[in-house]
């Protein structure tokens, strides 16, 4: 963080003294304002609901150019990554800063592949919950108990303890969201593989049962794959936020992920590739797509497309031409191409890509809208779809976590407010109520 040699000067018309607030570079993207002596020079604060405009870190790991439709890993963009590298070289960069050497990898890969395991006790926690339990709250109560197992990578200060701690949440994860789908359709739980990797041990304990051999489809696990490599990061949204905020009062890593996936568990974050799919199913045929494009563009009806553009990204979100490779393989692979849902999604998306209302807006496909697709083609449900999400984005949090603790600019988050509340008043008897 580089200070410009120019500054801010914030003037006021009722005649009090401006103030003079520096500017600090970023390697790119915007200036930024360092506003954070504001209050105690002029007793005022910002107001910026949803900090659209508030930087509230410095960070080296992730980076996002909305207009250009640019995301970076560690510098990396994000085209190259899911093409060349696998989801574990993926969070060996995103916790270290560069990416892993053959024997980096090999040593990383096979930490992780032996803490997949979760202590056997957690097996009884599932017994606690209703077999219709949504994986979201399965996952946001398991994750968080994993501080109770795990005394010896609870000490945030201690940088080892950390990478203890970021080592077994990405390894269990998957354990913990492949536990929460065999608990609600009523089969064993499937113990980890050490043979297998990452992806394709994931896809064994969701898909294998004591009775049969589960044989692991190379192009699923690559699709699964790169699902987890495309929703790794993505910089300080709603749920790397929550993290953050909960890591600023010294919370343990569990309770902060714990926290990070009850964000994700919001339809308006985490949940839009599950609504995707969900908008698939009740427009129900290729003959219905007309009649619902009708809908959609009629600003009273309440109609929305869902997986279709993207807050961040105003021209196309670079993470959909990948997934989109990816879904044509998956469906290929498995013969889908003719199902009658995966028929109207292709329709949906071909109407999206030449209707000028749509083009007009920038209301591309993004990457929910075909991570929708695949999952459902690999057999996933619904309702794990998140659960999914959450498996992919640990990296991330764990990563912003990490970077947050070892910051030495971090302080507490304490958001201000303008309160437009009652002023000061005395409490009246209560016949006086």
């Amino acid at each position: 963080m580089n200070i410009s040699d120019t500054k801010a000067t914030l003037s006021f018309s009722d005649g009090s003294p401006s103030v003079d607030m520096p500017i600090y570079k970023g390697t790119i993207g915007p200036d930024v304002i360092d506003i954070r002596k504001l209050y105690g020079q002029t007793g005022k604060f910002t107001y910026d609901p949803g900090f659209m405009s508030t930087a509230a870190c410095n960070s080296s790991i992730t980076y996002i150019d909305g207009d250009k439709g640019e995301l970076l890993y560690r510098g990396f963009p994000i085209e190259q990554l899911a093409v060349n590298c696998d989801f574990l070289e993926t969070c060996y960069l995103l916790l270290n800063g560069e990416l892993p050497n053959a024997e980096q990898k090999k040593k990383f890969d096979e930490t992780v592949t032996k803490h997949t395991m979760v202590h056997e006790q957690m097996n009884f926690f599932f017994r606690g919950f209703r077999r219709d339990a949504h994986p979201m709250s399965v996952l946001v109560g398991t994750v968080g108990a994993l501080a109770s197992f795990y005394h010896d990578s609870l000490d945030i200060n201690d940088a080892k303890q950390r990478e203890i701690s970021a080592i077994r949440l990405i390894a269990k994860l998957p354990t913990l969201v492949a536990m929460a789908y065999k608990y609600s359709i009523g089969q064993p739980f499937m113990y980890p593989r050490n043979d297998l990797s990452y992806s394709a041990n994931f896809m064994h304990m969701m898909f294998a049962n004591p009775c049969e051999e589960y044989k692991v489809n190379d192009v699923l696990v690559r699709a699964l794959d790169r699902i987890l490599i495309l929703h790794a990061d993505h910089e300080q949204n709603a749920s790397t936020s929550t993290v953050r905020l909960a890591g600023s009062s010294g919370a343990n890593p569990f309770a902060c992920i714990a926290a990070g996936i009850a964000c994700l568990w919001g339809p308006a974050h985490g949940g839009a590739n599950e609504a995707a799919l969900t908008m698939l199913k009740e427009i129900g045929s290729v003959e219905n797509i007309p009649a619902f494009i009708e809908k959609v563009k009629d600003k009273n009806s309440g109609v929305k497309l869902m997986g279709f553009g993207h807050r961040v990204y105003k021209n196309f979100d670079p993470r959909a031409k990948l997934m989109r490779e990816t879904c044509h393989e998956v469906l290929n692979e498995l013969g889908l191409q003719d199902d009658p849902l995966f028929k109207l999604a292709m329709e949906l998306e071909r109407i999206a890509l030449e209707d000028e209302y749509f083009v007009s807006r920038k209301l591309y496909p993004n990457v929910d809208f075909y991570s929708g697709i695949v999952q459902s083609a690999l057999g996933i449900p619904v309702s794990l779809f998140t659960g999914i999400f959450a498996m992919a984005r640990t990296i991330g949090w764990i990563a912003q976590w990490n970077e947050m603790i070892a910051d030495p600019e971090q302080k507490i988050g304490r958001p201000r407010q303008l309160f437009v509340g009652s002023p000061v008043r005395d409490v009246p008897t209560i016949d006086k109520r």
